[in-house]
This record gives structure tokens, sequence and C-alpha cells, in this order.
């Protein structure tokens, strides 16, 4: 049976979900994270791709990222495949498959969607119970979005730009917008899209993605 085709837009944002095989750790400590996001750098600079939000957990990864072309995912996805793949092989010795089949996807609309589904990436260790707050997690986006970390990895996505006119406005909004009670279906939205390669936006940005996709 063929594999349905993948829901992408260039130039819109895509929350990205990547595991590890059989839920088998990806990163066994901070240098291989560390590595990782060297490799995801270049793959970023080469696709000429954003990333908007990002959360590494031990076995698996969320990206919330913008891709130039309607290759540029897939692109960024091989490249990480072939050289981080690799790197993990070689270090502790293995063969094989890192990852668990295909990454998951879905299309989210540049709104207050996009703010909510950045604010799900980077509360993953709180709902893991590996931290009290996203502070305290060091491998997210939250410090640079609410605490203005420098993050060569990050640009700035529209919506929170449309947060302040300052740096420090949009960090002190954010992370007041963050602390704010989140609906329950918010989460199951959220995660039925990327599960299903969907969309998570309200039915306006429904009509326009058929009107751009056909």
């Amino acid at each position: 049976m063929p594999r349905q085709p993948r829901l992408i837009v260039a130039g819109y944002p895509h929350h990205i979900i990547l595991r590890g095989n059989n839920r088998s750790a990806i990163f066994y400590n901070d240098q291989d994270r560390r590595f990782f996001i060297a490799c995801l750098k270049a793959a970023k600079e080469k696709t000429k791709s954003k990333i908007y939000a990002y959360c590494f957990m031990t076995n698996h990864l969320h990206l919330l990222l913008e891709p130039c072309s309607k290759d540029g995912i897939g692109d960024m996805m091989q490249s990480l495949g072939r050289r981080y793949v690799r790197y993990i092989n070689q270090t502790y010795k293995r063969t094989g498959t890192l990852w668990e089949g295909r990454f998951k996807s879905s299309l989210v609309s540049k709104d207050e969607y996009l703010l909510a589904c950045a604010r799900y990436i980077e509360l993953n260790p709180v709902r893991a119970k590996m931290v009290n707050h996203p502070k305290d997690y060091p491998w997210s986006s939250f410090a640079f979005r609410a605490e203005g970390r420098p993050d060569e990895l990050l640009d700035e996505d529209p919506v929170y730009k449309g947060l302040g006119k300052t740096p420090q406005e949009r960090q002190t909004n954010y992370k007041e917008w963050f602390e704010r009670s989140i609906p329950k279906e918010e989460l199951s939205s959220i995660r039925n899209a990327v599960q299903k390669g969907g969309i998570f936006g309200n039915k306006g940005f429904f009509d326009r993605v058929a009107q751009l996709t056909g």
C-alpha cells in the first residue's frame, strides 16, 4: 500500500516529531545533543529553513520549523539522518537504524496556534516530570523565547515578534501568556494533528491550505 503523501506547504510552520526506534534513546548525553545541534544548524542553513521552537528529549525530539521549499523538510531530515546516525553508530559501536520510521508532521497556522504549538513543545520536559518548569530544562527553545538567551539555531517567528516592540517586552509577554491555563482540547488537537499528518489551525486556515494545495 503506497504511503500517504505528506502535507508540506513552503513558507508555513510545521510541527515535527522524530522518535527513536522502539522508543530507544537518540541522545545518550549532552555531547550527543550538542553534535545534533551542529548537524541541525548545518541542515537548516543548507535548506534555507527557519526554526522557531525545539525540544530534545531522551528518546524523541520536537521541532517547529518553516521550510522555504516543499522539499525542505525532507532534505533536512535526510541530512540529519546521514550525519547524526553515522556519529551515533561510530561513537557507540552500534549498527542499524536509529529512528522509528518516518518523522511525523503537521502544518501550523501563523497565529495563536503557532504560539500554542511552541508552548506544547517547550512543556514536554514538564509533562514527562523531568523538571518542574521549562526554564530548568536546557535543551529547549524556552530560554530563547522567554528569557532572551542567545541561540544561533532559532529564528523569531512572526507571531512572537508581534508580542512587543522590544526583545524585553516580547519575553515578558511570552512568559505571561505561557503561564495561562491551557484548554484541554488544545493538547488533543496538537497531538491528533501531528499523529495524522494534518493541520493545527482554525477553519479559515483549513480553507486556505485547500486552495494552496488544490
